[in-house]
């Protein structure tokens, strides 16, 4: 056998033991493994306490930045992933964490989120800081958000990024699942890394 036929021969030896592997998993969301932000969050829930993301280790967590006063995106959002949870085995289900950071700390108060974020689910927890504690984990997790100059009916509004960041049990950031995700794909790919090896 010439060396030409035995590259050829291992070649195909490496190729067909590469398709009998593991297939590749297929999340509806964008896989953010290995990003090198969203490391860090310091900030504190609507029932006072002090969290961090190793305050969550050992459960999948999804961050969601919005605000109360939102008319659409951060209710709808809420709702979806309440009824994501709702799809998933709850055993699994319990195994996640849903946290809402406000970007609206002047209105957004811990008493309101309380009231706010369990109607959606009573495990979510809104989290709440300074201005300047907000802005630093938003720039952390590169969400951008600002207050608009006028003032509607409802008061200002505030512009903001609209998709959420799903973190590993470890408290690493492995999805980006962006606004619209319908609540089948998000209970889909919490499935998935739940089930994945780390």
């Amino acid at each position: 056998m010439n060396r030409l036929t035995r590259g050829l021969a291992l070649a195909l030896v490496v190729l067909g033991l590469a398709a009998c592997g593991e297939p590749a998993v297929q999340y509806r969301g964008s896989d953010i493994s290995g990003v090198d932000f969203g490391r860090r969050l310091q900030l504190t829930d609507h029932n006072g306490r002090a969290v961090s993301l190793e305050s969550f280790r050992g459960r999948l967590v999804v961050l969601f930045f919005g605000y109360m006063h939102c008319p659409d995106v951060c209710p709808t959002t809420l709702s979806d992933l309440a009824q994501a949870l709702g799809l998933m085995p709850p055993d699994a289900a319990g195994r996640v964490q849903v946290l809402f950071v406000t970007v609206d700390p002047e209105r957004d108060t811990p008493e309101l989120l309380r009231q706010f974020v369990p109607h959606f689910h009573p495990a979510f927890l809104g989290l709440h800081g300074s201005p300047e504690e907000v802005a630093e984990v938003a720039r952390e997790f590169r969400v951008v958000y600002r207050k608009q100059a006028e003032a509607g009916a409802l008061g200002y509004l505030v512009d903001h990024s609209a998709g959420m960041y799903v973190l590993d049990a470890r408290g690493r950031p492995r999805l980006y699942l962006p606004y619209g995700h319908s609540p089948a794909d998000i209970a889909h790919d919490l499935n998935l890394l739940a089930a994945a090896r780390e």
